[in-house]
Formats: C-alpha cells, structure tokens, sequence
C-alpha cells in the first residue's frame, strides 16, 4: 500500500482502480471545464497569515451545521453512481461518516437505496438530496421514504433542472451498469479488484428508482425515465410544496447568485448551499469559492450558508469558513478516498482533511473554529 499523505494520493489510486467511465464521471466537468477548474485554483489565491507564540493547545474543529453537532464544519456532498465507484459505495461513505461524526448525503441517483442505507447504518440519522422529478408521486414517495429512513435533512437540489453537457460521458458511453461494449471490457479486465467488489453485490442500478417506479424494471427504461423527468418548469413555489411535504430540516444546494440567494431566504429553506454542481452544469460561472463572499454579505445574518465546491484539503474548508461558510462539502474528495479504498479510503480522506484543517487553524494563531474569520487571510488576497 502506498503512504497516503494527500487527496490527490488518493484520487492517484483511485484512477487505478475504478473503470474508466466512472472515474471520469467523478472527475469531469461540463464543456471546456473550466469552471471545474476555477472551483479548485481560485482557493490557491488566497493566503493565509502565519502567526507565532499563540498558545495552541486544546484546539477543537467541533461546531454544528443546521443545528447538528458535527467533527468539523464538512459533510460528505450527495454524488451520483456512488455505487459504481466500488462496492456499496453509498453504504461505506455513510459508515464513515458516521464514525467520523460529520453528516453523509445520499444522492437520488445512488446506487444503493434509501432504505440499503439505513439498514447498512443502523437507522443513524442521514440526509437525504432530492431532485425534483415530473412525477410528483414519486417525489412524495421519496420524501416518505426519507422519514421512514430516519434522514434529518432534506438537500434539494436546484440547478440540474436539466442537464449541462459532460464530454468525457458521453465518449465513454456512461451507463450502470456498464455497457458491455469491446473497449468497456478490456477496461474492466484491468480493474479486478473492482470487478470481484462489484461480484459481490446485487446492488448495479439506481436502488431508489427501479422498483419504486412504474414501468421503470431495466436500466434501459430507467435512463429513458430519467432523461425526461428532471422538471425544468422547477420553481420556488415547488420549494414551497416541497418543504411542507417534508416538514424538516431543508437545504436548497446550487445558489451562485445573490438574488436566488434572498429568494432562498423568502423559501424559508434552513440553509443554502453555495454551489455550481462541481462545474458540471454552467461552465463559465464563477467558482463557488469567488461567489460565497457576496452571498453571505447579502444573507449570511438570514440563513445559514454553506459552500460546495473545489474542497480537497482542510485548508480549502477553512478558507470557506473564515469567508462566513457555516459547513463545506466534499464530492470529489469522497469519491476518490471510496475509488482507491472502500470505507478505509473515506475514512482517510475525512482524516487527511480534518488533520489539515486542524493544523492550518493553529498555524494562524487560532484553537476553535468558531472564531475563524476573515483576519487569517493576507489583506488583498481575498
């Protein structure tokens, strides 16, 4: 096993490991990706200020996210086709997540199901990320089946009304699971670690769609349904129905702009997420890093802002939180510790992380936090 010191480690190993679609599923963006790009390199502008002879005992990363106690302000974001990454993948990042005290997303799109994940976690609280579908009884279903799930959050997902353009997807021929196409099979000949993982699951499609749909019993249906189903006629008053239906926690993901930011508010939504869907849908919007300043100026005192995006060390989350984010998520940092090592390689990716953030904290004179702010960045680079 080679020393994991970093994210990118893990993401090294996980490019080894996972077939090629999926990997390049996880680590793609829409169209030149250059937003995708941005997400990562605009954190590295930023610069933080070194302080000296600070007493930096009893530090603590402790604090809470929608009211939640959490290890630090990180939770793992929802991902599609978690389960395609390796074995049950949604199942071990919960795991993870649980041991590690931060909270863990399911995606609709996961191939293990609401109730797989429950079942896989003890009934501990998870949340829960929702796309809005044409098919409102199916929404109902999915939000009843979230309660039945214990799910103490509701991540409603608003800017994939419809779908921004992947190029490296649509080479690959995306599908779970995979087509058995020629270049499909001498890909995944050279995976076996993979391929004996997946061998031991039944778990291959979207767990929280088939079955639960009518008409929708194979992928091929299943990707028809789902292509004409994401409801690009999305509005606020769906925000509205949608948490009186819920009736918990909500938490609107996918906000760049500071006028659907007061819309949130108006939702009477518990948090929103700053996010540009990992520079997979708009390609040449600002990264979410340059967009959260501004939003939390405008709303900060109204609702709870969280960030998403371009996270792959705890200094990347500690930059979000001194800039008034209240919690990060991380996407690709998850899938890439899942990819090169099971729930061993999440747990390693959240401890690489939570080490980073810690030392970083201390590193610039401060122990909790809570206190973290704008003074531990260089004056001109933020």
């Amino acid at each position: 096993m080679p020393v994991i010191t970093n994210i990118e480690d893990l993401r090294v190993l996980a490019k080894k490991r996972v077939p090629r679609m999926f990997y390049d599923y996880a680590d793609s963006g829409s169209w030149t990706e250059s937003t995708y790009r941005a997400n990562e390199s605009d954190f590295q502008k930023i610069k933080l200020r070194q302080r000296v002879a600070v007493n930096m005992e009893n530090r603590s990363t402790a604090t809470t996210m929608i009211g939640q106690p959490v290890a630090m302000p990180v939770a793992i974001a929802p991902t599609g086709l978690t389960g395609m990454q390796h074995a049950d993948g949604e199942i071990l990042g919960a795991r993870a997540a649980k041991k590690f005290g931060i909270p863990f997303t399911l995606s609709t799109m996961s191939i293990c199901s609401i109730e797989d994940v429950a079942a896989g976690t003890d009934r501990h609280p998870f949340w829960f990320q929702l796309y809005v579908m044409k098919d409102r009884a199916f929404i109902e279903a999915l939000i009843d089946r979230a309660k039945a799930a214990n799910c103490s959050a509701l991540v409603l997902t608003l800017d994939l009304q419809i779908l921004g353009q992947r190029h490296k997807d649509l080479k690959n021929g995306l599908s779970a699971p995979p087509k058995p196409t020629l270049a499909t099979i001498l890909n995944l000949m050279t995976k076996p670690r993979w391929g004996l993982g997946m061998l031991g699951t039944k778990r291959h499609g979207f767990g929280n769609i088939v079955g639960h749909v009518k008409g929708v019993e194979n992928m091929g249906s299943l990707s028809e349904w789902t292509a004409k189903q994401f409801d690009p006629a999305l509005n606020w008053g769906d925000v509205e129905w949608i948490k009186k239906r819920w009736g918990g926690k909500l938490i609107l993901k996918g906000i760049q702009d500071v006028e659907d930011a007061k819309l949130a508010v108006n939702s009477g939504a518990d948090a929103l997420i700053v996010s540009n869907h990992g520079g997979r849908q708009l390609d040449g919007a600002m990264s979410s890093i340059s967009s959260l300043p501004e939003i939390v100026a405008a709303v900060g005192q109204q609702i709870e802002v969280h960030m998403d995006g371009g996270i792959r060390s705890g200094q990347d989350a500690l930059k979000a939180v001194a800039l008034g984010a209240k919690g990060t998520y991380i996407g690709r940092a998850f899938l890439y510790g899942l990819g090169a090592m099971g729930e061993q390689g999440v747990t390693k990716a959240l401890e690489i992380i939570h080490k980073e953030l810690d030392l970083t904290m201390a590193f610039c004179g401060r122990t909790d936090i809570k206190a973290v702010d704008t003074s531990i960045f260089v004056p001109g680079t933020y």
